[in-house]
């Protein structure tokens, strides 16, 4: 095997079975010397591949694991069976960020026959839409790409009321909030920083055009779309004392929105914008401590009926 790269990733994809190679044996597979694949196996140590070797007439080698993340040598079924746990883990409550930024790099490198594979598995596979609305893992990795790489996007945006507008933008990091996706980004047109939901947005599309990235008001883009959010015109104020200690409460907030007040020492006051009861029910489901609903009484009203109904089942 003359062509040493083809031979470096041959033996990597050997290695990567995690068995212990005995060194004839392996060097036989690459059709090399011994001494050839020492140097091979040097090689994969200086780029960063923790290979282990042991001397003598069954000396051999095998591949551990390391204190770094090495790149991966991966096969079709495994590459795609990575995007598609990749897509699903962005619906994931955690790690969802992190999904999508890894998604965009295996994705880009795919090949088309690939990329179509996880296509097709994608378009036929029907998610639930119980958790918030369905955001196309597609559109998710453009976004990131563009965030990445500091290059201006195109875009359709429908807004709230309807109304369906072209735009040009910066992005700047997605951030996941209350079962929902955001972009941040600078509106080129509006010269300001907006917030994007993301199902609303269609046909991301990169321009080419890079841009020096500007710095946030506040520097954090979470607290930045909670910010946004928290300013819109709400159907409901809800306010409940909480029998908790508000360090107990902020930690829960700072992740679903709302403002706390601490009272004393062990109750503070909760206050959320909402369009609907659904979201202040699970946060305080979150916070796990008891309440008091101090309004609306409508919200009393619906705990009244969803606490009816686990009352049932529990019996």
């Amino acid at each position: 095997m003359a062509n040493t790269s083809a031979r470096m990733l041959r033996l990597l994809s050997l290695l990567q079975t995690h068995r212990y190679w005995p060194g004839g044996e392996l060097a036989g597979k690459l059709e090399v010397s011994e001494r050839t694949l020492r140097r091979d196996i040097d090689r994969l140590r200086e780029l960063g591949y923790p290979v282990d070797a042991s001397r003598g007439v069954s000396g051999g080698y095998q591949l551990r694991s390391g204190t770094a993340m090495p790149p991966l040598l991966l096969d079709d079924e495994e590459a795609v069976a990575i995007a598609v746990g990749l897509r699903t883990a962005a619906g994931v409550d955690g790690i969802e960020e992190t999904s999508v930024r890894a998604l965009s790099k295996v994705v880009q490198v795919m090949p088309p026959r690939l990329r179509r594979r996880v296509e097709a598995l994608r378009a036929y596979t029907i998610p639930s839409s119980v958790d918030g609305p369905t955001v196309d893992a597609e559109i998710l990795t453009v976004l990131a790409q563009g965030c990445r790489d500091a290059e201006r996007l195109r875009f359709a945006y429908t807004s709230a009321s309807g109304e369906r507008s072209e735009r040009l933008a910066e992005p700047y990091r997605l951030v996941s909030l209350r079962r929902r996706w955001y972009l941040v980004a600078w509106d080129v047109e509006r010269s300001d920083w907006r917030t994007f939901r993301v199902d609303r947005l269609n046909e991301p599309a990169p321009t080419g055009a890079r841009f020096r990235s500007r710095a946030l008001p506040g520097g954090d883009a979470a607290a930045f779309v909670v910010s946004k959010l928290d300013s819109l015109p709400v159907r409901h104020a809800v306010v409940a004392v909480v029998h908790a200690p508000a360090s107990r409460v902020e930690p829960v907030i700072a992740q679903t929105g709302g403002m706390v007040e601490q009272v004393d020492e062990r109750t503070c006051r909760l206050v959320m914008h909402v369009e609907d009861f659904e979201w202040p029910v699970f946060v305080l489901g979150a916070i796990g401590a008891p309440f008091d609903v101090v309004e609306p009484a409508a919200f009393r009203d619906h705990l009244r009926t969803i606490g009816s109904l686990f009352l049932d089942a529990a019996r």
